[in-house]
């Protein structure tokens, strides 16, 4: 997979100043187009049209310095539209604006090219298990949130923090199958996964009853689902667990992940210094 992923960021290279179609890039990588942003964007700590974006703007700073093309040719060169939608642009990464940049020969931002290596750090054996199960439904309370890529999510604290304790208990009492108790739900996520970008977030619980009044439900069908279980001081297990699922799991085992939500299950020690935590994610076998 390593391998692949380095053809796809050579691919990305050779096309900087033409269209760049990821469903081709996924295809180089043997995998599916969600597949491939969401491995990247865990990888890389970015989602795969910003690096794209980035790598662009960085090729097009090293041009505005040169001098040798009109900032309207670099523009329509790396994809811009009209000169004043690739000076916004350039502005946004490198913080000054084309003309200023060549008249004053002004110091740029620089996007490395990333190339994927493999490190061998000796960790412990990772605990999953690949489940089929048929559909089911997560009923609880539901908001529109933010994705934050670092740190904690404020928007989704104070959406927990705002559920008053009788609804946390009837919501409990619904919990009828895997996985047990309240869980963490995150769903229709933007392809792009880029940091800002919203997704439905449900503090609820899997169950075959119907959603009470004033509750949101969430279907899910029939899949296949990899289920992975951690625990250790909080919340770096948790952080751990994420990363070594992306960076270890899914390039040394023959699945990728599906359109589906992601779940995870977490339970803290009394002091809150310690956690326990199931994650489930959608999966699929690779072809071929």
């Amino acid at each position: 997979m390593l391998e692949r992923l380095n053809q796809v960021m050579e691919q990305i290279e050779r096309h900087l100043d033409g269209p760049i179609d990821v469903a081709r890039l996924a295809r180089t990588a043997v995998t599916s187009e969600y597949h491939l942003r969401r491995m990247f964007s865990t990888l890389a700590g970015m989602p795969l049209s910003q690096y794209i974006r980035r790598r662009r703007l960085t090729v097009a700073g090293a041009e505005v310095l040169a001098g040798r093309r009109t900032l309207l040719e670099i523009a329509v060169r790396y994809g811009y539209g009209s000169g004043e939608a690739f000076a916004r642009a350039f502005r946004a990464l490198h913080g000054v604006g084309p003309g200023e940049a060549r008249r004053t020969g002004a110091a740029l931002v620089s996007q490395p090219r990333l190339a994927f290596r493999l490190t061998v750090e000796g960790s412990g054996s990772m605990r999953y298990r690949v489940v089929d199960r048929p559909g089911f439904t997560v009923v609880g309370l539901k908001a529109r949130v933010p994705l934050v890529h670092t740190g904690p999510n404020q928007a989704i604290i104070d959406f927990v923090r705002g559920i008053d304790p009788g609804t946390r208990e009837r919501l409990e009492k619904l919990s009828d199958q895997e996985p047990r108790g309240t869980v963490a739900v995150c769903d229709d996520l933007d392809p792009s996964r880029a940091e800002g970008t919203e997704l439905d977030y449900y503090h609820g619980v899997i169950t075959s009853a119907p959603a009470p009044e004033g509750m949101a439900a969430l279907p899910v069908p029939a899949g296949t689902w990899a289920v992975f279980t951690t625990s250790g001081p909080a919340p770096q297990a948790i952080q751990h667990l994420w990363r070594d699922v992306f960076t270890e799991w899914f390039p040394s085992n023959p699945y990728r992940g599906r359109p589906g939500p992601e779940i995870l299950r977490t339970r803290l020690s009394p002091d809150g210094s310690e956690a326990e935590a199931e994650l489930w994610l959608p999966v699929e076998r690779e072809q071929g």
